[in-house]
């Protein structure tokens, strides 16, 4: 298969009424095929942020790659002040894996995704076939440096313009800069694509709100750790170089409990848009 030919995905709905609305996703692969993979996003992104990463896997997997509440299309109800950690991501997940597929499963993801997945995984083992968790949210203690309500990053995103005349000029914004410096021209037309929102106005605006956003990353008190220490299902660890989120705790609990984790060179957080190959390659030898 050549890994750069791109397979269109399909939008689908999945109507979670116990969670309060609907969870948007799109679907890469064969129909006639059950889902093999059930991907989740990082903080402030989207599903179709990672379609030119696990689209050319549309040829040989069938993979439901979801918007989380307070992203993308999801209609889940997302209120800053009512966030009180990130399990409900991961009660979203399991009642999206309800719907959607009848057999177990390779849950993988990317940042606030990967400990999304790990803590489903924990919660709900017989659901999960294999994880593959691409830069976890695991920061040390003195990593972080105080309470994450008061984190640069969070307060950063806090003020973060909202909306902008077009796509277009939301992507001039964004362009090479900051958490987009290392992302392809196709990469960051497709976080538009999936991350934004007509208004009556006539512009567009973030469909994950800034406030939305910085209350995750201040709410990042998660079980990581203990999740991690429980996990049964096979499990795989990618970790970045340059400003990663897999602190040195986590390298060695993951190294206690007999969790394989790899350090590739050359890539910083945003490692999936920066080797979106070795992304692909670790899903297929997960699903086998």
């Amino acid at each position: 298969m050549d890994a750069t030919v791109e397979y269109a995905p399909r939008s689908r709905s999945l109507h979670l009424p116990s969670r309060g609305g609907d969870m948007a996703a799109l679907e890469f692969g064969p129909t006639d095929r059950p889902i093999d993979v059930v991907f989740c996003h990082a903080n402030g992104f989207n599903a179709r942020t990672y379609r030119t990463i696990l689209g050319p896997l549309g040829a040989e997997l069938r993979i439901l790659a979801l918007d989380l509440r307070g992203h993308g299309a999801t209609t889940l109800p997302a209120e800053p002040d009512a966030l009180s950690g990130w399990d409900v991501f991961a009660d979203d997940l399991l009642a999206a894996l309800d719907v959607a597929v009848d057999r177990p499963v390779v849950l993988a993801g990317h940042s606030l995704g990967a400990i999304t997945c790990l803590l489903a995984a924990v919660a709900a083992p017989a659901r999960v076939r294999a994880l593959v968790l691409f830069e976890p949210v695991m920061l040390d203690a003195a990593t972080i440096g105080m309470p994450m309500p008061d984190h640069p990053i969070t307060r950063a995103t806090l003020r973060r313009r909202e909306s902008f005349l077009s796509r277009a000029a939301m992507m001039d914004a964004y362009r090479g800069r900051g958490a987009f410096e290392t992302w392809g021209e196709a990469q960051l037309a497709d976080f538009a694509a999936g991350g934004l929102r007509d208004t009556d106005a006539g512009e567009v605006t973030l469909a994950c709100r800034p406030a939305w956003e910085a209350a995750i990353y201040a709410r990042q008190d998660v079980h990581a750790w203990e999740a991690m220490a429980e996990l049964r299902a096979p499990a795989r660890i990618l970790a970045g170089v340059e400003g990663s989120s897999v602190g040195a705790r986590a390298r060695a609990l993951a190294e206690q409990v007999g969790v394989p984790l790899e350090v590739v060179p050359g890539t910083t957080h945003f490692l999936p848009m920066e080797r979106p190959e070795l992304v692909r390659q670790a899903l297929r030898e997960a699903v086998g």
